[in-house]
């Protein structure tokens, strides 16, 4: 879209006068957005199937995974039963569509490395992060390890759907 002709007039308000638009030439500018994502989700029954021996591997595949689809990750860690992802979420793909897309290349992934039955569970969280908050993300993300000595994953995602106000039912939560 090039090209968008104004033929607006606005009222009369009691601020101002009565302001007319002619026939004006408005070239639109490109598409742009930066839409920062952290997103969650677990193994399939909260399993503990992500080992250490391909931990840094997967960390890597992921990075290369995102970078494919249009998205910069900021942060990532892969934890036994769950993983956390810092990323942009590209302008020209659905938050459905996204996680769908990781999942999936990310089982297969894990299946070459002789990881058997493995899979993620159906649902996913994901979480809108301010600009001025990604460090602060990223912080909590390298923190996982010390930080689940403490807190269990069930406890650590129902304080993220609380923090953000997001209603679930209990039933349908765990897979």
């Amino acid at each position: 879209m090039q090209r968008v002709l104004c033929h607006d007039k606005m009222n009369k308000r009691a601020e101002g006068p009565k302001r007319e638009f002619s026939n004006k030439t408005i070239n639109m500018p490109q598409s742009l957005s930066k839409v920062y994502v952290h997103c969650i989700f677990s193994t399939k029954n909260g399993k503990c199937t992500i080992k250490d021996e391909v931990r840094k591997d997967l960390h890597s595949y992921i990075i290369g995974t995102l970078s494919n689809l249009g998205s910069y990750v900021y942060e990532i860690y892969p934890n036994p039963d769950h993983i956390h992802i810092l990323f942009s979420l590209p302008r020209t793909i659905t938050i459905a569509s996204m996680v769908s897309k990781i999942k999936t290349s990310f089982s297969k992934w894990m299946k070459t490395k002789g990881i058997t039955g493995f899979s993620w569970q159906n649902g996913y969280g994901i979480f809108s992060v301010s600009s001025s908050k990604i460090d602060v993300v990223k912080r909590y993300i390298q923190n996982q390890k010390e930080h689940h000595k403490k807190i269990s994953f069930k406890e650590e995602y129902i304080t993220f759907l609380k923090k953000y106000k997001i209603t679930y039912d209990d039933r349908y939560i765990w897979d």
